[in-house]
Order: structure tokens, then C-alpha cells, then sequence
């Protein structure tokens, strides 16, 4: 009771000591016109002050980081605000480091600018921070001092000087304690690597606080995940072995390794229990086995399936883990959830994109019960549209405590990107120039359209797809292309095929996707007499209109750079009315794995098969190729079979992929991703020649291929070396792509 007289005797007394203010007088201010000391405190005339405003002007003064003491007094109608001026900044100069490029990075990430406020307060923050970021590249002896000398009245220049000390490289990392694990294991685990010749790009080898508390969580997280559930990183220590080079120790207490013994469930009695029977099978895999933090991750991962799939509302779980000796019992816990509805949805930072382009992905709506299951996968579905730099999320207090309000902040980024490529081989060389927009008209229309010019050989495409079309969950897709190969001069031929398609894709289940679509194609053919036989029987204008279908199964963490699970797609096509009928199948998988932080690797598969119906052959422009992206270091459609000057493609061709990223190779700041590519792969079959058949000739190559975001814009590049490949082969060594964004 007393607290609320307290409370009330001091507003009375704030109200009753309020003046009416006739004059404003402000004194201290030099750089700011009196006009603007009001403005920025809110100060006007005629109105009465009490002590709560004058503290609101005051912080607001403040807050503006210009002044250094205000004091705001009221006597006989007279408000009065004396300031005293924070000096400003004339200029900025560091001594000590002669590269730019740092230079440039403690100019953007020290808060102290020029021709701003000096806080001496700010000034030793940005001290610390310099020393960060050298202790980041391996200097951890670095000195920072600053001098601040007078370069007009309220104006100074402020000097950085550095003395970076020796940089510090790691000669040596050791474990010890009750590790269990072996040395060479866990430095694969670790991001500190020790220093050898051939790493001279790494910037890992140096010595880095950051990446020791780093190397800590991830050692944790590595014998957790092996059953080692009270694992304790005792200590890391450094020793100078001489001026540079230091010895890093890692001090590890393992304890007991636990296995799961047991699985419960503790479900609530507002659910129906048999909903969760599939859990069950899960169980299996997991009792008896070691534990890891990982496995029951992706056991509630499985929960919240079950929970999206019932369309169970309200729902929350938990995890009770009750060790004994070197046993684990986990108890899984279902329980009803407080009843919440999503009151409003706001949209914010949208200035391109429509609103709706956003909705579109959202798994809930206003009225709806709440769910941060589905707001975290709706978020993960906006930025699957690459249209949006950063999507953040908050989810604040309603208008009752039922109600939650989200708000959904997008960063617009570009959305287009201009590309041209080139390739260099054996037999001359070829050009594309491609366009697309991820965005069109802030529609999140994606539009892309290519051309592709080699020798004797000019193609163009144009892609539209709509997706989420009208909010039904499919993607609407629209193409239409154009090829036009002149082989006179050397085989006495051309033709021109002109297509255009349209289909849908859309999630029939989880994880596994349909893609149907209808395509309606034009080819003519003219042929002279230096016309191979075979060229002259296919010679005339075909139509063909058919159908297409796909289906696909995703397990991959990520759509794009996966680190783990597969992809696999079986594709047919088969006509509907065909002067020269024929029926198409392939099949494609690929499986990822991460080996450890440095090697990302992959296997992926690739066969197609399209053979004729009835007793026509297989028109030539319809044969098989082998895709580029499946034989590097091959000139695209000239590989396989081939009829006098003439590549005929083949019946079938298979592929086999082995693909290693290197994600650590180069440092982070050189924007640059490196891998190494081993590919095999054969084309064959030719039903009209047998004779022309060459499947013992498998084709194998070996490269590198880098990926670098240039100050032009994205760059690729592949070098390859054909390991083995048929005489009739046309080889390319080298292909690059430049492209920017708009």
C-alpha cells in the first residue's frame, strides 16, 4: 500500500509542479542551430513541463549521441538547456598496418566514424574489436593504442596505431586426458589444423581464440554424438614453442559411453495414442544402440511429421533423459499445448515483391491456430524462392493472451541475373548467353531465357514458371525453344526443331514430388545429295506431340549445396500423337555425405533409354546425348556414335559421378568454392546401324571445378583432363561462365 502512495504522491507532485514555458533558452550548442536542439528534444513553447517530460527530453537529447552533459532546468516560464557538445571527428588514420584490405575492414566494423560524435566509452569498444579481428588472422600478441589530437575547436583526428606482434602458427595440436578417441580422429573433427607446406592458403593453421572456443563446441557435439553423453572439455591450452609457432592442447574427459536402453512415451489423454504408433519403429533403431543427441533429434523431427500429418493442434513435446550406470532411458513427452490463434500477419520490407508472393508460402493464416512448427517451415519456404536476401520472424503478444501477432521481415535482393559462358576445345569453340529473373514484375514469376551458339549450331530457350500457382501448392510451367543446326557445308543437311510445353510439378506426399507436362514439337529436316543415307530417310517435317511425367523422391538436408541424404527421379515420356513415335525413359540418383567440415562428397547416377514404336528408327533429333554437366571436359552433342561427319547420338547412355566439395579450401573472405569431379559415362546403341555401335568405349575425365563471386559478378570455371574417350571425341579443357545480377 505504501508503494502506491509513494507512486501517486510523485506524479501529484509532477503535475503540481508544473510551469507554463514562455522562452526557451539554449546555451553550449556550436555545431547545432537552436532549432535544431528543439526538434531533437521536443521542445516547444506554451506548454506546461512537468519533471516527467523534461526526463523524456533528456533521453531523447542523449540518444542522439551529439552531447556530452545536458541539464534542462524551468524557472519563472523560463526553460533552459545547457549542453555540452561531444567532439566531432575530423579524420581517421591507422599506422601499423600497410594492407588496404584490412585497413578497410576496421574502417566498416569499428563504430567510430568520421564526422561523428567521439565517445571515449565507444573508442575503447573499438580498441577490443581491433584486436579481434587480428586475433582472427593469427596475431594474438597484437597491441592497440589510440591517440586523439585537437584539430580545430571541437574537432580532432583520431590515430589508430598497431603493433601486430608475430603471428602465431600452430605447430602442433594435441589431446590428452581420458580421450578415448584417437589423435587423427579428432583433428579431422576440429577446424584448427595443424601447420604443413601444402597449406599455406589456410588461414586455419594460425592460431585463433575464435576457433579454439569453436573447436570446443564441436568436439562436444562429435563424442555426444558417439554416446559419450557427460563428455567435458577440461581445458585448452596454448605453449610458444618459440617466437611463431605454438603447440595448442586440448584436455578431454570422455566419461562412460551410454547406450539407449529404453524408449517411452508419455502421451497425454486428449490424444489418441494410436496416432503415434509409427514412433515406434524408430524406437527399434535406436534401442540398443549407442546415444546421440543427433538420432533423438530426428526422432522428434519424426514426431512433428506425425503431428503436421494428423493436423493435431495445440500440441507440444518434450525430452526426459534418465541416465544410470552407462544406460539411458529416454521418455518422450506429448502433452496438450496452451490454445493459441494467430490474430494478424504482417509483411514488412516488401517494396518489389507483391504481398501475396510471400502468403502464397505460408503454412498458416490469420484465424488459425498457431503453430511454430509450420511458421519455421514457412520461413524456410520464402527463402527457398531466392528472391529475399535475409527473412527474419517475431512472433509478439496479441490482443488477448489467446493471440499471437507474426511479423515477417523480407530484405529484397537481386533478383536477375545476365550470364555468358564460353568453352574451349579440340574443335573450335562455343558461346551462351542466358538471362533469368526470379522475380518478374514482384509476381515471383521466375523467367529465364538462353542462347546457345557453337560452329554449325545456334539454340535458344524461354522458361516461365509460376509457382504456388493461384495458391493450389503447384507449380505452373511454361516453355517454348527454338534449334537450328546447319550441316550442309560438311554433311549436306539442316534442320530446324521448334517446340513448346507446358506442366505443372507439386508435392503428391512427403518429400516425393510429380511433374506432368504436355509438349508439342515441330522438326523439319532438308537434306542435299552429299546427305548421308540415313539423313536422307529421315528427311521431311514431323510433328510430334506427347506427354511427360516424373516422379521424385527429396531426402536432401538442402535443396541447394546438400551435405547429406538423396535425390532420385524416374522421368518418362510417351506420345500422344507422333509421326514418328518413340517412348523415352530415365532415371537419375544422387546421394551426399559429409566426411568431415572439409569434404563434402557425392555419387550420382544417370541412365536413359528411348527406343522407337513400330518400324521407324529413332529420329536423329531425338537420339541421346550425354548431358555436360554428367561428362565434363567432352564439347557438348559431340560424343558417341557418329556417321561420317555426323553425331548420331545413341539408344541409351549411362553416367556415373564422383564429386568432392571442398567448402574450407580457401578462406571465407576469397568468396571462392572449390571441387574435384571424376566422371564416367558411354552413349550407344544406333537401331538403324549396328555397325555404328561403339559401347565398349567408356568415357572417363578428371578436373577441378571453382565458382567465385568476382567484383563482375559470379564467375565458374572447370579444367578437365579426359582420361579416356574415343578417337571420334571432340574434347573440351577448359570452360568458363561470367554473369551479374540485377
Amino acid at each position: 500500500m505504501i508503494r502506491y502512495i509513494l507512486i501517486f504522491i510523485f506524479l501529484f507532485n509532477a503535475q503540481v509542479f508544473a510551469e507554463m514555458v514562455k522562452k526557451i533558452s539554449i546555451e553550449g550548442n556550436e555545431r547545432f542551430s537552436d532549432e535544431t536542439v528543439k526538434v531533437y528534444g521536443d521542445l516547444s513553447l506554451n506548454k506546461d513541463y512537468t519533471n516527467i517530460e523534461i526526463n523524456d527530453s533528456l533521453k531523447k537529447l542523449y540518444s542522439t549521441n551529439f552531447f556530452k552533459n545536458i541539464s534542462i532546468t524551468v524557472e519563472n516560464g523560463v526553460l533552459k538547456v545547457l549542453l555540452e557538445e561531444y567532439p566531432i571527428i575530423n579524420d581517421i588514420e591507422i599506422s601499423g598496418e600497410e594492407t588496404n584490405k584490412i585497413k578497410k575492414i576496421i574502417f566498416e566494423q569499428i563504430n567510430l566514424k568520421s564526422n561523428a560524435s567521439f565517445i571515449k566509452d565507444t573508442l575503447n569498444k573499438d580498441i577490443i574489436h581491433i584486436k579481434k579481428i587480428y586475433n582472427s588472422l593469427g596475431y594474438n600478441s597484437v597491441k592497440v593504442d589510440a591517440k586523439v589530437e585537437n584539430f580545430s575547436k571541437n574537432r580532432l583526428n583520431l590515430y589508430f596505431f598497431i603493433n601486430k606482434g608475430a603471428k602465431n602458427t600452430i605447430a602442433k595440436i594435441n589431446f590428452i586426458g581420458d580421450k578415448k578417441i584417437k589423435d587423427r580422429r579428432l583433428r579431422d573433427v576440429i577446424v584448427s589444423e595443424e601447420h604443413k607446406f601444402w597449406k599455406f592458403i589456410s588461414r586455419n593453421t594460425n592460431m585463433n581464440d575464435s576457433n579454439v572456443n569453436l573447436d570446443k563446441r564441436l568436439l562436444l557435439n562429435y563424442y555426444k554424438s558417439l554416446g559419450y553423453y557427460d563428455v567435458q572439455i577440461v581445458s585448452s591450452s596454448v605453449e610458444v614453442e618459440d617466437e611463431n609457432l605454438v603447440t595448442l592442447t586440448f584436455n578431454i574427459n570422455a566419461g562412460p559411453r551410454y547406450t539407449v536402453t529404453k524408449i517411452t512415451t508419455d502421451i497425454s489423454q486428449v490424444f489418441d495414442k494410436k496416432l503415434f504408433l509409427p514412433l515406434e519403429k524408430r524406437f527399434k533403431k535406436i534401442i540398443g544402440k549407442y546415444y546421440s543427441p543427433f538420432k533423438v533429434k530426428k526422432l522428434l523431427d519424426e514426431l512433428d511429421m506425425l503431428i503436421e500429418d494428423n493436423d493435431l493442434q495445440f500440441v507440444t513435446h518434450s525430452v526426459n533423459e534418465i541416465l544410470s550406470a552407462d544406460e539411458i532411458e529416454i521418455v518422450i513427452n506429448i502433452k496438450e499445448d496452451k490454445k493459441l490463434l494467430v490474430e494478424r500477419i504482417n509483411i514488412k520490407g516488401n517494396t518489389v515483391t507483391e504481398e501475396n508472393v510471400i502468403r502464397a508460402e505460408l503454412l498458416l493464416d490469420e484465424g488459425e491456430p498457431f503453430s511454430n512448427l509450420k511458421l519455421e517451415k514457412s520461413i524456410a519456404e520464402i527463402k527457398a524462392r531466392k528472391i529475399f536476401g535475409k527473412v527474419t520472424k517475431e512472433v509478439i503478444p496479441g490482443s488477448s493472451d489467446d493471440l499471437k501477432i507474426i511479423d515477417i521481415t523480407v530484405e529484397e535482393a537481386p533478383t536477375g541475373e545476365i550470364s555468358a559462358g564460353a568453352g574451349v576445345g579440340t574443335d573450335g569453340g562455343s558461346f551462351a548467353f542466358d538471362i533469368s529473373e526470379n522475380n518478374w514484375l514482384g509476381k515471383g514469376i521466375k523467367l529465364s531465357t538462353y542462347i546457345d551458339v557453337s560452329t554449325d549450331t545456334v539454340k535458344g530457350n524461354l522458361n516461365v514458371t509460376q509457382p504456388n500457382y493461384n495458391f493450389t501448392g503447384n507449380d505452373l510451367f511454361y516453355n517454348i525453344s527454338s534449334a537450328k543446326n546447319d550441316k550442309k557445308a560438311d554433311s549436306g543437311y539442316e534442320n530446324s526443331i521448334t517446340s513448346a510445353g507446358i506442366g505443372t510439378s507439386f508435392e503428391q506426399y512427403k518429400d516425393i514430388f510429380f511433374a506432368p507436362s504436355i509438349a508439342l514439337t515441330y522438326d523439319d529436316l532438308t537434306v542435299d545429295d552429299t546427305a548421308s543415307s540415313s539423313m536422307k530417310k529421315q528427311a521431311g517435317a514431323f510433328t510430334d506431340f506427347s506427354g511427360t511425367f516424373s516422379v521424385s523422391v527429396d531426402q536432401r538436408d538442402r535443396a541447394y549445396m546438400p551435405t547429406d541424404g538423396y535425390i532420385t527421379q524416374f522421368r518418362q515420356t510417351i506420345p500422344i500423337y507422333a509421326d514418328s513415335p518413340f517412348i523415352k525413359n530415365s532415371i537419375s540418383y544422387s546421394k551426399y555425405n559429409s566426411f568431415n567440415p572439409n569434404v563434402i562428397g557425392a555419387i550420382k547416377f544417370y541412365g536413359a533409354a528411348i527406343n522407337a514404336i513400330g518400324s521407324d528408327d529413332v529420329r536423329i533429333s531425338k537420339r541421346l546425348g550425354i548431358p555436360s554437366t554428367r561428362l565434363r571436359g567432352f564439347e557438348r552433342g559431340k560424343v558417341g556414335p557418329k556417321d561420317g561427319n555426323d553425331y548420331v547420338g545413341g539408344n541409351y547412355n549411362a553416367a556415373v559421378n564422383f564429386e568432392a566439395a571442398l567448402p574450407n579450401l580457401l578462406p571465407e573472405s576469397t568468396k571462392t568454392e572449390v571441387g574435384l569431379f571424376l566422371d564416367f559415362a558411354n552413349i550407344w546403341g544406333v537401331d538403324y546401324d549396328s555397325s555404328l555401335d561403339d559401347s565398349n568405349k567408356i568415357r572417363s575425365s578428371a578436373g577441378i571445378n571453382a565458382s567465385w563471386i568476382s567484383p563482375l559478378g559470379p564467375m565458374s570455371f572447370i579444367i578437365s583432363q579426359n582420361i579416356s574417350k574415343a578417337n571420334t571425341d571432340t574434347t573440351e579443357t577448359f570452360n568458363f561462365k561470367l554473369g551479374t545480377t540485377f
